[in-house]
């Protein structure tokens, strides 16, 4: 059941912003959870952004900045983007050139919140 409500979310936000093309949420060492992808390795995605949070978290901490809330890498073809899902999680999100990042932030935030929280009763049920 949790399975299908994090693919939901994952389904919602690419259906709800401009530009989100695949998207996965990973645990923080970056074991996939689930993935709504049609291209990109998912357990690939999911390594490579949990080293991305990482290292956002630590450059935020030495910096003084306080707790990490996304990283974003804008490259020629599109942008990667990946949210802490509280302490425990990730999600990650891959998307064109035609991103409304403004938008994916003010969908995300919710989105990451409601992930937080159906990862959070999955695991206090095992």
């Amino acid at each position: 059941m949790t399975h299908n409500a994090l693919l939901s979310e994952l389904h919602s936000l690419r259906d709800q912003v401009t530009g989100v093309m695949e998207s996965a949420v990973a645990t923080v060492d970056g074991l996939l959870v689930v993935a709504d992808t049609d291209g990109a390795r998912p357990e690939v995605v999911s390594a490579l952004a949990a080293a991305t949070l990482g290292l956002g978290k630590r450059t935020g901490h030495e910096v003084g900045m306080g707790e990490l809330r996304e990283v974003v890498i804008r490259c020629r073809g599109g942008y990667i983007v990946v949210y802490a899902v509280g302490q425990v999680a990730l999600l990650a999100v891959l998307a064109d050139e035609g991103l409304d990042v403004t938008r994916l932030h003010i969908e995300s935030r919710p989105a990451v919140e409601r992930l937080g929280a159906l990862l959070t009763r999955e695991h206090s049920t095992n």
